[in-house]
Formats: C-alpha cells, sequence, structure tokens
C-alpha cells in the first residue's frame, strides 16, 4: 500500500496499551536479528502504560485505523522506531523516521543491536551514521550493539556538540588516572615502571576501542602515565 494511506500522529494515553502490544509483536518477530525480549507482557504493558507523554515525543502510524509502527524519541535519543512485520517494507519506517527529524532537526542519536542488519541498513540509507560498538554489557539483553546518529541540519555542531560531552568525561577520567598513578607510587617495591602491565593496559583499552589498535593505545597509556608521574614531581 502506498505511504499516503497512513496516518502519522502523536499517541495518547488511550494508544498505549495497543503501543505495548506492537512492540512486543515485532519484537517476538524479529528473533534472532534482535535478541528475545527479557520482560514479560505484564511488565511490557506497565512501563509503556506509565510514559508521561509530556515528557516525550510518542507518535503512531495507523492504517485504516490499524496500528501499524510507532516512535519515540526522548531527550534528544530515538529511543524506539518499530514498524509491524507485515506493513514492513511500505514506508512506515521511513515516514516515521522523517518524524524524528522534524521533530529534532539539529540531530539525534540511537542504539541498535548490532545483530540487526535490515535496522542498521535502514538507517544507514536514510542519512545515520554508525559512531561506536559496545559488548552489549551495559543493555538489558546483554546483546552487541551499535550507537547510530542523524547529524541534523548542522552536522558540524551536532558533532562538536557529542565531542564536548566525550571530552568533558575524558577530563574527568585524566584527572582521576593521574591521581591513582601519584598515588599508587608509594606503595611499589621500585620506583622503575612496569612494561608488562602497561601493556596489559593497552591490550585491555584496544578491546574497547578496536578502531584506535593495541599499538596507538600503548602510546597513549605512555604518555598518561610519564605525563601522570611528572606532574605528580612538581607538587
Amino acid at each position: 500500500m502506498p505511504t499516503d494511506e497512513l496516518l502519522l500522529r502523536p499517541a495518547t494515553a488511550e494508544d498505549l496499551p495497543a503501543v505495548a502490544d506492537l512492540y512486543l509483536h515485532v519484537r517476538e518477530s524479529a528473533v534472532p536479528s534482535m535478541p528475545p525480549q527479557v520482560h514479560t507482557v505484564e511488565e511490557v504493558h506497565a512501563y509503556v502504560g506509565g510514559w508521561d507523554l509530556d515528557r516525550r515525543d510518542v507518535w503512531l502510524a495507523e492504517r485504516s485505523g490499524t496500528p501499524v509502527g510507532f516512535l519515540v524519541v526522548d531527550d534528544g535519543w530515538l529511543d524506539s522506531l518499530y514498524v509491524a512485520p507485515e506493513a514492513a517494507g511500505q514506508g512506515v519506517g521511513t515516514a516515521l523516521l522523517d518524524v524524528a527529524k522534524g521533530l529534532h532537526p539539529g540531530g539525534f542519536c540511537l542504539w541498535v543491536f548490532e545483530s540487526n542488519a535490515g535496522a542498521r541498513r535502514f538507517y544507514a540509507r536514510h542519512g545515520l551514521v554508525e559512531l561506536e560498538r559496545t559488548d552489549g554489557s551495559a543493555n538489558e539483553e546483554r546483546s552487541p550493539d551499535v550507537r547510530m546518529a542523524w547529524p541534523g541540519v548542522e552536522p558540524l555542531a551536532f558533532y562538536r556538540g557529542l565531542i564536548d560531552e566525550v571530552d568533558d568525561q575524558l577530563g574527568d577520567l585524566l584527572a582521576r588516572r593521574a591521581a591513582l598513578t601519584r598515588a599508587v607510587q608509594a606503595h611499589k617495591p621500585t620506583a622503575a615502571r612496569d612494561p608488562e602491565r602497561e601493556q596489559e593496559i593497552a591490550a585491555g583499552l584496544a578491546r574497547r576501542a578496536p578502531a584506535l589498535g593495541h599499538e596507538r593505545l600503548a602510546r597513549i597509556v605512555n604518555a598518561i602515565i610519564t605525563e601522570s608521574l611528572d606532574a605528580a614531581s612538581e607538587l
């Protein structure tokens, strides 16, 4: 069916049970591209039913009065974009994604499971880029995922905003690392540095940041420790 037969509208509180049912239906149908749902039907309905529609944007796609997709945008993140499997390939996802772009022209991020190749291709076709990957330890399903982003109408400002967030975190971590490097010196059997341990640290970082690789991260670790020790000697 053509997409102009779709009705796209903000969801109301009365729509939330149908949104929960659609979410459960999509997740069940998406296995194994997506990991199995970890919550019960009752838990999902309780969670979705408690959404504050004044705080988050929830939009519904309907065809002939039947919900065929929905999206949720919350605090600059595209939290959800789900399309009923029987409506896949009919432009519903594109229409909903266009709504999200209209709501947040400054850009937004989202998480998608690494195994969900179809969704990743869909987002890439619509201008989203993959920024980072994780081992999934931070999500409920414990499944590797990918952070993607639509950089909005001013990509430079969007990416610089993300960089500023990371730099704030990095500054805190470097301050903590320097303090710990200074504190541990009094408990080491010798003042000599431990090259083997530093290589182990670099290897661990390389597992978390494979794009940089072990050699680059070894140089970064060396610079951090060297500068931390130099700073400690000046106190």
